[in-house]
């Protein structure tokens, strides 16, 4: 499994902010890497009250992700 994390805050309150992730089962680190992002963009689109600080791609132990 793929994580695509991302940090994202409030744009009235860039003080408040939110570790948040999207979980890709089907993919590998490049591929994340490469559609990153685009997968951001649309997501910044569907959620215009926030700003994206940072994001990256990691794998996932699934043995340790949360359900």
């Amino acid at each position: 499994m793929i994580e695509l994390f991302f940090v994202s805050c409030l744009s009235e309150d860039p003080a408040r902010c939110q570790n948040r992730s999207l979980i890709f089962v089907e993919t590998n680190l490049m591929a994340c890497m490469v559609h990153g992002q685009q997968v951001m963009a649309q997501w910044i689109e569907s959620h215009p009250r926030e700003t994206v600080q940072e994001w990256q791609c990691r794998t996932v132990d699934r043995r340790k992700a949360e359900i």
